[in-house]
């Protein structure tokens, strides 16, 4: 029921109890429910661990499924799509054996991931659909990407996040747009300052902030003023591109939670999103207004649920592992 604090300490005290009781195969269960856990909460590194003393062939089949299913969703967010397409492979045979209708559902439903629409490519003012094998092939070229969906800028030599500057961000996307054309300065300040009329101190203020992009590409690409405006410049790369989701949704990282068609708390997808929890309920009723989910139960038993965003897959819209994960 994706109640994900409440069962923070309990597969692990379960499988303490059970591998003590050389009950190896519940206490396998036991630690694939945690490296579920660990998994929707964007802990990978932490989940991978978990699983690494796992001999899935020497598990049930129903087991070795999940266990392979968990494999593939760390892969998937981290962009290893050879990686989660063989674990899936694996997946499907285990859930066949199994004769598990859902689980065998449940493989389908995360297989399609890989054939789906990930991302928005933008670049010389075009934009075209993106699957996740594509995007893992743009991040490993040698283009200047500005990640939209992580809201980061790299090449293949290092990359800075913009995450908590949404303001630099605004102005590296309209200029990864751009390129290798410049950007108006009104168009700048409309956009980035969310303003349709711009003073002398809106114009000195994008000569502030455009000063701290500079710094913070320092390495990856210049900033430049020309006559109109500013231009952006790759250092290392050869081109720069836009890399930006599938859909435009204020919204949109709860959108991606809600997308698996299981119900969540409020407090479930506050831990997995890294918000407090008033943030999220804020983002729920809004989307409720509109008709984009719905709750049932009260207090809390509530739960949230939405169907999948059809035709899309939401791998990008889902937070960034934690540094160190």
């Amino acid at each position: 029921m994706r109640s994900l604090v409440a069962i923070s300490t309990g597969p692990r005290t379960a499988q303490a109890t059970l591998e003590a009781h050389g009950d190896r195969v519940n206490a396998a269960h036991a630690r694939y429910l945690e490296a579920r856990r660990l998994l929707l909460i964007g802990c990978l590194g932490s989940a991978e661990k978990m699983l690494a003393g796992l001999d899935s062939g020497a598990l049930p089949p129903a087991l070795s499924a999940a266990h392979e299913l968990v494999v593939a969703g760390i892969a998937l967010r981290r962009l290893r799509t050879d990686t989660a397409r063989t674990a899936l492979v694996r997946a499907e045979r285990a859930a066949h054996e199994a004769g598990i209708a859902a689980l065998t559902a449940e493989v389908e439903c995360a297989a399609r991931v890989l054939i789906a629409p990930a991302a928005r490519l933008i670049a010389h003012g075009e934009a075209r659909s993106l699957l996740l094998e594509e995007v893992e092939a743009l991040l490993a070229s040698k283009a200047l990407v500005v990640d939209a969906c992580r809201h980061r800028v790299r090449d293949g030599h290092g990359e800075v996040s913009l995450a908590r500057r949404p303001v630099l961000f605004a102005l590296a996307r309209l200029l990864g747009e751009a390129w290798p054309d410049d950007v108006p300065r009104a168009m700048l300040i409309e956009r980035a300052f969310r303003t349709k009329f711009a003073d002398a101190s809106h114009r000195v203020r994008l000569r502030v902030e455009i000063g701290r992009l500079r710094s913070a590409l320092d390495g990856l690409a210049t900033v430049s003023a020309t006559t109109r405006g500013f231009v952006l410049a790759p250092q290392g790369a050869r081109e720069v591109v836009v890399l930006a989701r599938p859909i435009e949704e204020k919204h949109a990282t709860v959108l991606a939670l809600l997308a698996d068609g299981e119900p969540w708390s409020s407090a479930a997808l506050a831990l997995a999103l890294g918000v407090s929890q008033r943030t999220v309920q804020r983002a729920l009723d809004a989307l409720a207004a509109s008709g984009k989910v719905q709750s049932f139960g009260r207090g809390r038993a509530r739960r949230w649920i939405t169907p999948p965003v059809p035709g899309f897959t939401t791998t990008l819209l889902l937070p960034a592992p934690l540094p160190g994960h």
